[in-house]
This record gives C-alpha cells, sequence and structure tokens, in this order.
C-alpha cells in the first residue's frame, strides 16, 4: 500500500501548490547554497583568482548533473501518473527500470568526467593562471557524481508522490556539513580550493546515502518488490521517452550556459569574477520560480493520470498568478540592490567587478517575468506527457542566446552578452503560449472548470 497523500488530485489548488514547492524550494536553494558557500569563502580567505576557478567549475558541474536530474526528473513525472491513476504494480516496476537506467549512466558519466578532465578544462577556455586550481577543484567535485544521482532520484521518487519535505531534511543537514567542512578545510587546513571540492562532496554524500537509506528502511512500502523487479519493454519505452526528453531540455538548457560561461571567459578575470557572483545571485532570485514549475509539473502528471482536466485547467490559472506575483516582487528587489548584492561575494574594493555584475544583474532583473513563464511552460508539457515540446522551447531559448552573445559580444561586448538572456526567454515564451493556444486549446472550452 502506497502510503503518501494524494496531495495534488484533491482540495484547494493554490493551497497544493504552495504546499508542495515551499519545501522544494528551500531544498533547491539548500542545495545551490553548497556552491554559494564555496564562492563565499573562497572569494574572501583566498582570492579573486580562487573564485574564478570554482565559479567556472559550478557552470560545469550544472551542465553535467543537469543531464542526471533530467532523466531523474522525466521519471518522476512517470511516477506521478500512475500515482494518480493508482496503477501502483506498473509505478514500481518502473522504479526498478529507471534506478538502474540511470545509475549505470551516472556511473559511465562519472568515469569519463575523470579520464577527460583536461580536455574539459581546454574546452572551457580556463586560463592558465587558474588551470591549476580549477583542476583540482572538479577532479573532487567529479567523484561525487554518483551521490548527485542518489539524491536526485529518490527525491524524485518521494516528490512523484507528493513528499517534498523529506529531500529537504537531508538537504538541510548537509548544507550544515557544507558550511562547517568549508571553514575547517580551508581556514585551518589550508587546503585551498581543494578543501571546497571536499567539503562539497562529503556534503552530496551524506544527503545521497542518506534519502537511500530513508527510502530503503522508512519508506520501504514504496520500493519495488521481487515481482516488480523485471524488465518490461513498455515501461521501458515509457521512461525513454519521458526521461531522455527531459534530459535533452536540461543539458541543452545547461550546455548553453557553459558556452556562455566559454564566452565571459574571453574577457578575462575581471569579467569572469562579475560574472560568476552575478550568476549566483540570478540563480537564486529565480530559484523559486524553476521549483515551482517542477512542482507544477508534479501536479499536473498527477492530474493527468487521474484525469481530472478541469482541475489541470484551474491549475494552470493559479500557477500563472503565483509566478508573476513573486517574479514582479523579486524583480524589484534585484534591480533596485544590484551593487549591493555583489558585495556577498565580491569585496568593496574590487570596483570594476561589482560594476559588470551589478549591470548583469540589473539587465536580467527587469525580465524575470520571463524566466518564470518559462519554467511554467516546461512544467506543464512535461506534466501532460509532451516533453518534446519543453526540448523545443530550451533549444529556442537557448539558441537565441548563443546566438546572439556570439553574433554581438566583439561589437557590444559583455552588454550583448546580458541582454541576449533574456531575449531568449521572451522568444521561447511566445512559442510555448503560441503552441499552448492552438494546440492545447488553452482559450476554448476544451476543459471544463473544475
Amino acid at each position: 500500500m502506497i502510503l503518501e497523500g494524494d496531495v495534488m488530485t484533491e482540495g484547494n489548488i493554490a493551497t497544493a501548490l504552495l504546499k508542495f514547492s515551499i519545501p522544494m524550494i528551500l531544498g533547491n536553494l539548500l542545495q545551490q547554497l553548497y556552491n554559494v558557500v564555496d564562492t563565499f569563502i573562497v572569494g574572501h580567505y583566498i582570492g579573486t583568482d580562487a573564485l574564478a576557478a570554482v565559479g567556472s567549475s559550478f557552470t560545469l558541474m550544472t551542465f553535467l548533473t543537469s543531464m542526471i536530474l533530467g532523466l531523474c526528473m522525466g521519471s518522476g513525472v512517470l511516477f506521478s501518473m500512475f500515482y494518480g491513476a493508482k496503477e501502483h504494480d506498473k509505478m514500481k516496476v518502473s522504479f526498478f527500470v529507471s534506478f538502474v537506467g540511470i545509475a549505470i549512466f551516472s556511473i559511465i558519466l562519472q568515469i569519463i568526467c575523470l579520464l577527460l578532465i583536461n580536455q574539459i578544462l581546454v574546452f572551457m577556455n580556463i586560463p592558465g593562471d587558474i588551470y591549476k586550481a580549477t583542476y583540482d577543484y572538479l577532479f573532487i567535485i567529479f567523484m561525487g557524481i554518483i551521490f548527485t544521482f542518489l539524491y536526485n532520484y529518490f527525491a524524485s521518487l518521494l516528490r512523484a508522490l507528493g513528499n517534498s519535505k523529506t529531500p529537504l531534511v537531508f538537504l538541510a543537514i548537509a548544507a550544515i556539513i557544507n558550511i562547517v567542512l568549508d571553514i575547517f578545510f580551508i581556514t585551518s587546513l589550508n587546503l585551498n580550493v581543494a578543501g571546497a571540492a571536499l567539503a562539497t562532496t562529503i556534503a552530496q554524500a551524506f544527503s545521497g546515502i542518506g534519502i537511500m537509506i530513508y527510502c530503503v528502511i522508512v519508506k520501504k512500502e514504496l520500493l519495488p518488490e521481487k515481482k516488480h523487479r523485471h524488465f518490461d519493454r513498455a515501461i521501458f519505452k515509457k521512461i525513454k521517452d519521458y526521461s531522455l526528453l527531459t534530459c535533452v531540455q536540461q543539458s541543452v538548457m545547461n550546455f548553453g550556459i557553459l558556452l556562455i560561461q566559454g564566452l565571459v571567459n574571453s574577457f578575462g578575470l575581471v569579467t569572469m569574477a562579475a560574472f560568476v557572483a552575478a550568476v549566483k545571485i540570478d540563480s537564486f532570485a529565480y530559484m523559486p520560480v524553476q521549483d515551482f514549475g517542477n512542482a507544477f509539473s508534479t501536479y499536473i502528471a498527477q492530474n493527468k493520470g487521474a484525469n481530472l482536466e478541469g482541475r489541470i485547467k484551474a491549475g494552470l490559472k493559479v500557477a500563472i498568478t503565483i509566478s508573476t506575483i513573486f517574479c514582479l516582487i523579486i524583480s524589484a528587489i534585484v534591480f533596485i540592490f544590484a551593487d549591493k548584492l555583489m558585495l556577498i561575494f565580491i569585496e568593496p574594493s574590487k570596483i570594476e567587478i561589482i560594476r559588470q555584475g551589478a549591470q548583469y544583474l540589473q539587465i536580467e532583473g527587469i525580465c524575470y517575468v520571463g524566466i518564470g513563464c518559462l519554467f511554467l511552460l516546461y512544467g506543464y508539457y512535461r506534466g501532460v506527457g509532451k516533453p518534446g515540446i519543453s526540448v523545443v522551447l530550451t533549444i529556442i531559448s537557448l539558441g537565441t542566446r548563443v546566438v546572439l552573445a556570439y553574433v554581438f559580444a566583439p561589437f557590444f561586448g559583455t552588454l550583448a552578452i546580458w541582454w541576449a538572456i533574456p531575449i531568449g526567454w521572451l522568444l521561447a515564451d511566445a512559442t510555448g503560449i503560441i503552441f499552448g493556444i492552438k494546440k492545447e486549446k488553452w482559450l476554448s472550452n476544451k476543459f471544463k472548470e473544475a
């Protein structure tokens, strides 16, 4: 018997979405805290060069782990659909098949990264001044890829069934571990960037292994029994369709960011440091709407599985309202306090770094409604079983960003890179909305009001 609650298919929609999404938001903020703590301590205790090394590594790791995250998220959508339809046996078979498949992928990815680390650094245009520091940091971080898989898989499993609080608990403890070890390794043992990487990897190991043990011991009713542990071709096809497309979507999104990082690196260490700090702030600013979009995907998938189409349409309206209000508030905060926010990571004496970072934040900040809308579109199309549309929207967003940045940066400098990002968001939004109106019949009477 599956004991998780049907939180997405009944009751007040706004309450259900917020109760489910808030632990996810807090959890992701804590996950990002791993890298933010590294950035803060490295920037203040080691220096600008080390900050640039950690920042470039963060972008790369975001890209690599996004592939694992995408596979887990895609499987989670399928779990939610089976759960909403109360097909628990199929759900457990999908647990088994997806776990084996994603585990194999994660191990192969880890091995490839460790073997090709030098080639990866060359591809990223890492300057010679910070090459060794970046190498030292990444080598240790790569060792933690398997822990990233464990956490994200079991977190996706629990969230798909309506439990977003337990993943938060493990991340909260891991964040504390990371902070304590960061300070100890860097300030007491003088391990420099290697200490920051080691602290992060140990914290990731705790969250990954910890949540796995929790599911095995405390929530064993969720896990596949002997009769479920077999290969099912039909379910494998569904997992492949959902997981691979979501993986592609996440990977394309972060590969585009990686290409932008490479372009930024060509402008020198000052611009690199500004970009690193600003992106951290930027990520924190819109992270809540990203996780709200992921929560919305679970909501849509469960109600799709339960054939509650009226509730899907009503949920779309509620989600748009909540996301828009939040984005407007956070846009105002970031725009007004951009230079002050840069001081979190950068010393006041680094005037040019602060200036470039604040310029980036003000341009991105006035356009957060665009990224908020895009995350909702991703969540909706994944939830209704059309992850391919999310891939298309991602390609439009990131393709526009990369093309505009590389074409115009030689003429307009970093300003072209900063503006290319929100332009990509808005074009993808327009495409997703037009598709929804024409193909999903958002403005028709296809769905009755819930």
